[in-house]
């Protein structure tokens, strides 16, 4: 059995808790059989459902899961809690069990947890829901007559998705695009053998109900879409927005939105589909559509954002302490063993790159407890704040100059001041902080005219962020959070590839703004 871990998938504070609880899971990983587009194959799964299970919690709670063999929530003080494999720990080894504590504080709305080694987050993940915390007003927004429990929209595969990731970094070339969507696990009736398999959502005329949307795809930006209906969102990330109206969404993976939906239409039945987004359109993707039915009980079953300012909501910074600059690409490096086998452009093998740096995982131990330990050779403190050279970021042609294409791989990492604040152009997901979401664009990054479109008064707030192809996006944070935390591309496709930077926080004068040493259950490598 595969080597895999259990990720809380967003960002999580720690402050004094008032009425709070203690919310406890146990999250049992094996396979399961299961039967999809006329094919049964065997999936790994937390207890036995898929999706998985949904954790409910309120904001205040702590939070205890029990993972056996198996981010966010904002893990402040509580980076052995992250999860992502030989980052912030070594994978959970099969027969074992490590237990994930960590409190929810700061942080309302829809969340999710997933694995973090190779491409298990395909069947290995589940919502995470924060409730208000007790005895507070419930919602900065007209209360809903229902919430239903979360929409998970994604791929899927026919093959093995821990087959397809080793093809892939085996013989150089992309990976094998999926073979459907799904919504909450089921395809929909326009793909074959999936009429039994379609998600259905009873609804009630004049009622409105609250809707958690989850993208849990390894590689797609998809678009979702009601016929008949609009949306109205309210939060994104875990973190309330200026409610606004549209008919579609389109949401990144690992970004999250909830959305009221008023039931206003004439009864009957209709659609819900999600397909893929595409920037670049001269790459393969999965071109296929997924779909559900909301249905009216009564109609029966056929055969730039901004935040908003809310208490509690923390201020933009204003003073900058470090700014970095940071171009991703899709890079080129030498095959291994000589190139035997390797199937990929120009006699090479895929790589990515921040920075031109081709991020390299360890393997002897995850580099936070490299940290902690102060053990030496694991890493090196010089990722660079520029890329190397300049040039036009947005040209096309340029990505037939393999002068430009190569890159090295490497375990750079950037360390950061306890309590400074950062400012990044084309971050992608990061660990252990929100960020406020400052601009975005198209065409080559322009700092002097990028800042005259600067959001300061109420930015969005989040820990996922799409960047387009020859787009950028200029965020800001406060390093108030010691420990070490990855930024990744949320397209799983990439992160092996090693589109990936790691962020170390150094400890804060006081304790309570020091990281705590490791449990006694941390898997070793």
């Amino acid at each position: 059995m595969a080597r895999f871990l259990f990720v809380a998938c967003t960002l999580l504070l720690v402050s004094a808790v008032a009425r709070a609880g203690i919310v406890k899971y146990t999250f049992n990983v094996s396979e399961m059989k299961i039967r999809r587009l006329c094919q049964e194959r065997t999936i790994v799964t937390v207890n036995g459902l898929f999706p998985g299970p949904t954790i409910n919690a309120r904001e205040g709670d702590a939070v205890v899961i029990r993972v056996v063999n198996q981010h966010g929530i904002f893990q402040l003080l509580s980076g052995w809690a992250d999860g992502p494999s030989y980052v912030t720990q070594c994978p959970i080894r099969p027969g074992n069990s490590y237990t994930y504590r960590f409190k929810i504080v700061g942080q309302e709305g829809t969340l999710w947890w997933h694995a973090h080694v190779s491409f298990l987050r395909a069947t290995v993940h589940g919502a995470l829901i924060i409730l208000p915390r007790a005895g507070t007003k419930a919602y900065p927004f007209p209360k809903p007559y229902r919430e239903v429990p979360s929409f998970s929209v994604r791929e899927w595969w026919n093959a093995n998705v821990v087959d397809v990731e080793d093809e892939a970094l085996t013989t150089g070339r992309s990976a094998n695009i999926s073979d459907a969507f799904t919504i909450n696990g089921s395809p929909g009736d326009l793909y074959p053998c999936s009429s039994d398999h379609t998600f259905k959502l009873a609804v009630l005329p004049g009622k409105t109900y609250l809707l958690r949307i989850i993208n849990s795809a390894l590689n797609s930006q998809l678009f979702f879409k009601i016929a008949g209906h609009s949306l109205t969102v309210v939060a994104i990330d875990a973190a309330y927005t200026t409610p606004y109206r549209t008919e579609v969404v389109v949401l990144a993976p690992g970004q999250t939105i909830d959305a009221l939906l008023a039931a206003d239409a004439p009864p009957a039945c209709y659609y819900m589909a999600a397909n893929a987004y595409d920037s670049l359109q001269i790459v393969p993707f999965d071109n296929t559509t997924t779909t559900g039915i909301l249905y009216y009980a009564s109609a029966g079953l056929p055969s730039n954002l901004t935040g908003l300012l809310y208490k509690g909501t923390p201020p933009v910074p204003l003073q900058v302490d470090e700014r970095m600059f940071i171009t991703i690409g899709m890079n080129l490096v030498p095959c291994d063993h000589g190139g035997a086998g390797c199937l990929g452009p120009f006699g090479e093998k895929f790589a990515a790159s921040m920075n031109n740096v081709s991020f390299q995982l360890p393997s002897k131990m995850s580099l936070l407890q490299a940290h902690f330990s102060g053990v030496p050779g694991i890493y090196t403190l010089d990722f660079p704040d520029r890329p190397p050279a300049a040039f036009d970021y947005s040209n096309r042609e340029l990505q037939k100059n393999l002068e430009l294409l190569q890159t090295a791989k490497a375990t750079r990492v950037k360390r950061l001041k306890y309590n400074s604040t950062m400012e990044i152009a084309h971050p992608v997901h990061l660990h252990g902080f929100n960020f406020f979401v400052l601009a975005q664009g198209f065409g080559n990054y322009d700092p002097a005219e990028a800042e005259k479109l600067f959001n300061l008064v109420h930015p969005q707030v989040r820990n996922t962020i799409a960047v387009p192809v020859a787009g950028w996006a200029v965020i800001r944070f406060v390093a108030n959070n010691p420990g070490v935390w990855v930024m990744h591309c949320h397209l799983d496709t990439h992160l092996p590839y090693g589109l990936a930077t790691v962020f170390l926080v150094e400890n804060g004068p006081t304790a309570a703004s020091t990281l705590p040493p490791p449990p006694k259950d941390l898997p070793r490598c």
